[in-house]
């Protein structure tokens, strides 16, 4: 049996991805590439905006029409947060949701007992605790994405977060361990620790997201770790110095940042000012010489004006974020937010994400022009052509080097020779 895994949205969905086809390759499974023919196709969905339940139907759509005789399974955060569309979606023949995982083999041998769709989207509940799930290696990577927290408690007015993943829930550091060790032991030298809310890693236990860290370098076979995306309020001082204590950790802060406007800020029950998130800024960058802060931007929110929109423009200008990901606000249905209307014209979005972008593209470029003729060490994670090899430096800049030597998993001290357009750096 041959299974193929189309996974959309965050580093948690392609971790749970790697983890389901783990299951599937225990059973017996061949995995596939989604261009080849399979005889089960998985789409892991994403439902964080409108433009991903669509790329989610289109695609169970066209699954379908090239391999009508293949069982199409649908799974992720959409079946969780719209249980109703989702079953109505008859092209998929089983459909789950993110909170069983790790029942994969049971709906498919259910399915092919019965011959009959397999609908199982459970609710996730307070009470909920993390589900145990751990993986042993990387679809042949040497850097994995580990989760280790998921669901959130923040309620922003705009999210269907809390919806399709529940409340915050932890991987105990026991288990931790283990998995960081076999991915160790099958040639992972770099670990990203990710969760849904990965900040509160650890809420209502004796452990936090330093004591992560830590567990993941104490391995020496782990080269390197590093965070995924951050909320900026759960960043103490204290997790600041004591991260900076730790060799192996990589000085690159993800901090959600969503608007640079206070009213905006408020509107969207974000839980810090434009002012409190500069001072973290300020303060990473004091601890860490060489840290690299990246973020996330949305534009057109509901009641944004034009005044509000240039605020928050001026102040990415003033953090200059070493990359930004910008995306016009899309309405999600239930939310808090989805009761005050949308009253910012789609074309006027589109238009202030432009303007977001292109700024954005500009100070990125700018950053990566003043890192030729440095130094810089960098994980070689693949060939991405003829002698041509790719890897990141500690704070999470691309670059490449051509060698006749085979450089993938060796750590290198190259010397920056120019870069290409907001992409990555050229190493001598």
């Amino acid at each position: 049996m041959r299974a193929a895994f189309y996974t959309l949205g965050c580093k948690v969905n392609q971790y749970e991805t790697e983890y389901m086809s783990e299951l599937l390759q225990n059973a017996g499974f061949d995995i596939v590439s989604p261009a080849e023919n399979a005889d089960y196709y998985i789409i892991n969905s994403c439902t964080v905006t409108a433009t991903a339940d669509q790329k989610t139907r289109q695609n169970i759509r066209k699954f379908k029409r090239k391999h009508p005789q293949s069982t199409i399974i649908l799974t992720g955060c959409m079946p969780q947060a719209f249980p109703e569309e989702a079953s109505a979606l008859d092209d998929a023949d089983i459909i789950f949701s993110n909170k069983n995982d790790a029942d994969i083999l049971e709906y498919i041998n259910e399915y092919e007992i019965s011959k009959k769709r397999v609908i199982d989207i459970s609710q996730h509940h307070y009470e909920d605790k993390f589900r145990d799930c751990s993986i042993h290696e990387f679809s042949g990577r040497i850097r994995a994405f580990v989760k280790i927290e998921d669901g959130c408690d923040r309620f922003c007015s705009y999210c269907i977060i809390p919806k399709s993943r529940g409340r915050v829930r932890s991987k105990s550091p026991e288990s931790l361990k283990k998995e960081i060790d076999a991915l160790a032991d099958n040639g992972i030298k770099e670990i990203v620790l990710v969760g849904i809310n990965l900040s509160a890693y650890g809420k209502g236990e004796n452990f936090d997201i330093v004591d992560a860290v830590k567990l993941c370098a104490q391995n020496k076979k782990i080269l390197r770790v590093r965070l995924g995306s951050l909320e900026p309020d759960h960043i103490t001082d204290n997790i600041i110095d004591e991260l900076s204590q730790i060799d192996k950790f990589c000085p690159q802060f993800h901090l959600s940042l969503q608007s640079g406007c206070d009213k905006t800020l408020k509107n969207m029950n974000r839980h810090y000012t434009a002012s409190e998130y500069k001072n973290l800024c300020d303060k990473l960058r004091r601890t860490f010489s060489d840290a690299s802060i990246t973020t996330d931007v949305m534009v057109g929110f509901h009641q944004e004006s034009e005044k509000d929109f240039e605020q928050s423009l001026e102040f990415v200008k003033k953090i200059r974020f070493e990359k930004v990901h910008v995306f016009p606000y899309s309405e999600r249905r239930t939310t808090v937010a989805s009761k005050r209307g949308d009253d910012v014209p789609k074309a006027e979005k589109e238009r202030r994400a432009s303007i977001m972008i292109r700024q954005a593209q500009i100070i990125r470029n700018n950053y990566l022009k003043n890192l030729i003729g440095k130094t810089a060490e960098v994980l070689f994670e693949n060939c991405v052509g003829d002698n041509l090899y790719q890897g990141y430096t500690r704070t999470y800049i691309p670059v490449q080097k051509y060698s006749e030597d085979n450089l993938i998993g060796k750590v290198i001290n190259v010397k920056i020779a120019n870069y290409s357009d907001g992409e990555f750096c050229i190493a001598k």
